[in-house]
């Protein structure tokens, strides 16, 4: 008989910039989770954010970070992860293009890794806003690499413009999906 591993604490980071954006981040949580290996513990609120790198011209980002507790291996995980993009339509076609669904591993346990197929902790969300923002209002004192999640969204290049979903002022383009 094989033990069962333990369960791992994974931070993981969803995105939207094309088609539903919101339900496919809700329903993309509901597919993460449809794994008795997988168990939701902590869900932050989504976040509207410009696009970081890429082509010009994308649409805004639906942003948001979830922790689980999992008995999948990290690289278990990541296929996982992988196959719930594919469902939902996500092609790789143009590096850090508009895309209907990302799902990132930022971390897994306390793991190191520099593999360059899984790098963790994930290797640019120290400088990503529109990672560190969601989770340090889902888990205000957690911490990457030592350092305060909280702080380190707030130093991020791409915080200003980092907004709550339905924080926008009525009528505005980020509420209407309209230029007004």
């Amino acid at each position: 008989m094989t033990a069962a591993r333990p369960l791992t604490r994974a931070i993981l980071a969803l995105g939207s910039n094309l088609g539903e954006r919101e339900g496919t981040l809700q329903s993309a949580v509901a597919d993460l989770v449809d794994l008795p290996e997988v168990r939701l513990q902590n869900v932050s609120p989504v976040v509207r954010t410009k696009a970081v790198g890429g082509p010009e011209g994308q649409p805004d980002f639906l942003n948001m970070v979830i922790a689980v507790d999992t008995t999948l291996s990290p690289y278990e995980l990541l296929a996982h992860c992988q196959a719930i993009e594919l469902a939902h339509h996500r092609t790789r076609e143009v590096r850090w293009g508009a895309r209907t669904l990302d799902i990132d591993i930022i971390v897994y346990g306390e793991i190191s890794s520099e593999d360059p197929v899984l790098t963790l902790p994930h290797p640019r969300a120290s400088g990503r806003a529109f990672v560190l923002y969601p989770w340090s209002l889902m888990e205000p004192h957690a911490t990457l690499a030592g350092e305060s999640v909280a702080e380190l969204a707030a130093a991020a290049p791409d915080m200003p413009g980092t907004a709550h979903v339905g924080d926008e002022p009525p009528g505005t383009k980020a509420q209407t999906g309209k230029k007004v």
